[in-house]
């Protein structure tokens, strides 16, 4: 596998692919030089390093080295295998933070000064965070906030609750779980390009639904107040679910030429490395790791940003909540940007890279 090709990245930024890591040779954009202090930055799904290549410029040009990795299961990345019928431990949570740590080795890097993680980036960074304090001294969580470790008692099932409802519903990230979760948004009947438009739109401050609000508790009928494309129609696809809202043209913020890599990417090496990472979560596999933390909580210097037109913030009523009040024993902040909604580092970029600057050098 080739690095990215320079000329489709902001000036500054570099790419390259650090091989022996945790059995990975990772794909990383770099900005910045090393030596200096470092950031390490996580993408969520359905993203790429490449995501975070608009943040990257302004934290360099503030005195960081910048790296942000292709992560297990995503882009140029390699040495995953995603084949549903194989097991699940490459994926799990704690694994993901020994990719982290396997990274910074081959970089030479002792610590961090902050980790950052985006969507399902987020766990990662957290997890990084409570495991390894000495490594990740500061961690700064986007769109998905941290409830801590696993309780004893798992949440209730409110999947036959959702699917009796009118009209009947699922979670979506049960549906990722599905064994044909991946080959249905692979070949999306409206072509990929399309149906990651509709996807990243649907889910953006551009689509004029996004108005979140807390819901008061896990059952169906609080949930079945998110939108489509977090609890969806009982028999729709991905692609289907999201195809209504699809954009009469391209965002400002993420322009044809940049969707282009993602459709790209994503055509290449499909979902279901991603998807994995949702399994682990859905199944217990995860649960069972984690339980090992039951108890113990992030002691770092801790802040959460988020696009204030959000509903990733509240799909797991009472998680931003607990983040800020029992999961972070030294959380700095809570910052809802107006004019954002899931992808803030992309839609922005500048109110971002100015909050994690401000989080760092604090």
């Amino acid at each position: 596998m080739t690095p990215l090709d320079p000329m489709l990245l902001p000036e500054g930024l570099r790419t390259r692919i650090i091989p022996n890591v945790n059995g990975l040779a990772v794909h990383v954009l770099e900005a910045g030089q090393a030596g200096q202090p470092a950031i390490l930055l996580l993408h969520g799904f359905p993203e790429l390093a490449f995501s975070w290549r608009k943040v990257m410029p302004a934290l360099a040009a503030a005195g960081y080295h910048v790296i942000a990795p292709d992560l297990r299961g995503y882009g140029r990345t390699t040495g995953w295998s995603a084949a549903y019928d194989e097991p699940l431990a490459p994926f799990l949570l704690t694994n993901m933070v020994r990719d982290q740590l396997a990274l910074l080795e081959a970089l030479g890097i002792a610590s961090v000064r902050a980790v950052v993680g985006h969507d399902y980036g987020s766990p990662v960074a957290a997890w990084c965070a409570l495991i390894r304090p000495d490594v990740f001294t500061r961690v700064a969580l986007m769109s998905s906030p941290f409830a801590g470790a696993p309780a004893r008692t798992s949440a209730p099932d409110v999947h036959a609750a959702l699917a009796a409802l009118d009209p009947p519903r699922k979670h979506y990230q049960w549906y990722y779980a599905e064994r044909r979760a991946a080959a249905d948004m692979d070949h999306p009947p409206q072509g990929l390009h399309a149906f990651l438009r509709a996807y990243y739109h649907h889910k953006s401050a551009d689509w004029p639904g996004n108005t979140p609000f807390a819901l008061t508790g896990w059952t169906a009928e609080e949930l079945a107040k998110l939108p489509d494309y977090y609890v969806m129609p009982l028999h729709a696809t991905m692609p289907e679910a999201v195809a209504p809202f699809m954009p009469a043209g391209e965002a400002p913020w993420l322009t044809d030429a940049e969707l282009a890599i993602y459709t790209g990417e994503y055509a290449r090496t499909g979902f279901a490395g991603g998807l994995q990472s949702y399994r682990c979560g859905t199944g217990g596999a995860n649960a069972a790791e984690l339980a090992l933390f039951r108890g113990c909580r992030i002691t770092v210097p801790a802040t959460f940003i988020a696009g204030a037109s959000d509903w990733g913030i509240h799909q797991f009523p009472g998680a931003l909540a607990k983040m800020q009040t029992e999961s972070c024993t030294d959380f700095r902040g809570l910052h809802l940007i107006p004019g954002a909604g899931h992808w803030v580092q992309q839609e922005q970029p500048a109110r971002v890279a100015a909050l994690l600057r401000d989080f760092v050098a604090a």
